[in-house]
């Protein structure tokens, strides 16, 4: 008998059918009749199915008592309606087999709430938890949708490469990779010799996937990016990660505009996915995490979105009369407070802020005609502020070069990237979304360590 699904069997299981299912043990408690109530998941939706196992069952006192949270399970038996409140259905157990058994003095997952500082120290048991199971099914989700919804629009899913030689932001907060034996590093005339190195030259990790994309981009149209980044900002914060995911398509022939309504029609796909597709995970973020999860994506979701210029943004917040934390000048960059109360109070929807201080944004991105800003686009939703950060790319090669240079990078590093330039350019913009910034925001999640199953932050290398 081939096993069945728990989710698919409380979804349509027909009663008086037999099945086989398996998991692992939630709870398990007996009756004064001779039989016992057990709660089994197996991880494909948050509810539990009950089996019922009574004193029949093979070795009842010797198994079916001996059950304890964390055991794992193959039972066979046949489903039934249930009496009881709370389920429609019950599998009666039939015959039962444990794969592995948990000490319950031991096993630290007991029927009670443990707090998610706790449950970061167990992450290799923590998916086990409602929370951390519905937050991996909820990625699962958006990861899905995200490939569904490039691939019905005709892009090309990239591969771009984790370790780079360029530093695609310039911001200088790059991961150095080597093969060298850091006790005798080869130093010649003061300065470490990388041609001894593995690559020959300094190597990073990746920040972005996005001026490969644009190779491909300028080649074969529409493409994006799907894998992981890294940035080493020594940040201790709830919204960032020294690892993370980030989706970054890209498209020729295309400006600022065609940029932002596709980033527009992107989140609010992904919004709808979840909400057909997650609902009894969002359920239970709804009622345990934050009240107004399914309210704000089911708003999102057909919103429309405002889109002002950073000028204009740094107009309102000066006049707004609000004591901010951080103070509000032209040519400084936004602080999530300051994306919060332009979305949530003046304009109570999401926001899309344009032209950018050239100062304030990566050489990459196009320059406007005042000389002073750049064709950028931040896309702001309440809650965390920016969750889209984008641009039209310059595609000019005297004023690319002249950014590259003003950024105080090396242009030998970027000859390539100026190529494109050279040979065909034409408009084109991208932008990048962080998947578990959006996860965070999707779930009401306080900290972004929780939504991803193995957090990379300054002083942990855990799991």
């Amino acid at each position: 008998m081939a096993r069945t699904r728990i989710k698919d069997i409380l979804s349509g299981g027909t009663t008086g059918a037999r099945y086989k299912v398996c998991g692992w043990v939630r709870t398990r408690r007996d009756s004064k009749g001779g039989f016992s109530f057990i709660e089994l998941n197996d991880g494909s939706c948050m509810e539990n199915l009950q089996l019922i196992a009574d004193a029949q069952t093979a070795d009842y006192e010797g198994t079916v008592l001996r059950l304890q949270p964390g055991c794992s399970l193959e039972v066979e038996g046949l489903l039934q309606a249930s009496p009881g409140k709370g389920q429609r259905v019950e599998l009666k157990v039939e015959a039962l087999r444990v794969f592995g058994w948990a000490d319950p003095e031991h096993y630290p997952l007991q029927k009670k709430r443990h707090s998610f500082e706790f449950l970061r120290t167990i992450a290799h048991l923590r998916p086990r938890t409602n929370t951390f199971g519905a937050v991996a099914r909820v990625r699962n989700a958006v990861s899905h949708a995200i490939h569904t919804f490039f691939q019905e629009r005709g892009f090309l899913y990239v591969h771009t490469p984790i370790i780079t030689g360029s530093d695609c932001e310039g911001a200088g907060d790059l991961f150095h990779i080597t093969t060298f034996d850091l006790g005798a590093v080869p130093i010649e005339e003061g300065r470490v010799d990388f041609s001894e190195d593995f690559f020959g030259q300094p190597a990073n990790l990746t920040v972005s996937g996005q001026l490969e994309a644009e190779i491909y981009a300028l080649a074969l149209g529409d493409v994006y990016t799907f894998g992981p980044t890294f940035r080493a900002e020594n940040s201790n914060t709830s919204r960032h990660l020294a690892e993370f995911w980030m989706v970054e398509p890209e498209m020729a022939f295309c400006e600022l505009e065609g940029d932002m309504d596709l980033a527009v029609e992107f989140l609010q796909y992904l919004f709808r996915h979840v909400l057909d597709h997650c609902r009894g995970d969002l359920e239970f973020f709804n009622r345990f995490i934050d009240q107004s999860v399914i309210g704000t994506l089911e708003t999102l979701a057909t919103q429309d979105f405002e889109r002002l210029s950073y000028t204009e943004a740094i107009e309102i917040l000066s006049k707004s009369g609000e004591e901010f934390e951080f103070p509000v000048a032209w040519g400084t960059d936004l602080q999530s407070e300051h994306e919060r109360y332009l979305c949530e109070k003046t304009f109570k929807k999401p926001v899309i802020l344009t032209d950018y201080p050239k100062t304030i944004k990566p050489f990459y991105m196009k320059l406007n005609p005042d000389g002073k800003t750049v064709r950028a686009m931040d896309v702001l939703v309440p809650k965390i502020g920016e969750i889209i950060g984008g641009s039209q790319r310059e595609d000019d090669y005297d004023t690319l070069l002249q950014r590259i240079e003003e950024s105080g990078l090396h242009v030998d590093d970027y000859w390539w990237y100026l190529d494109l330039r050279r040979f065909g350019s034409t408009p084109h913009a991208g932008f990048g979304l962080g998947l578990e910034r959006l996860v965070q925001f999707i779930t009401g999640m306080g900290n972004i360590r929780d939504v991803i199953p193995f957090p990379r932050t300054p002083g942990n290398l855990n799991f």
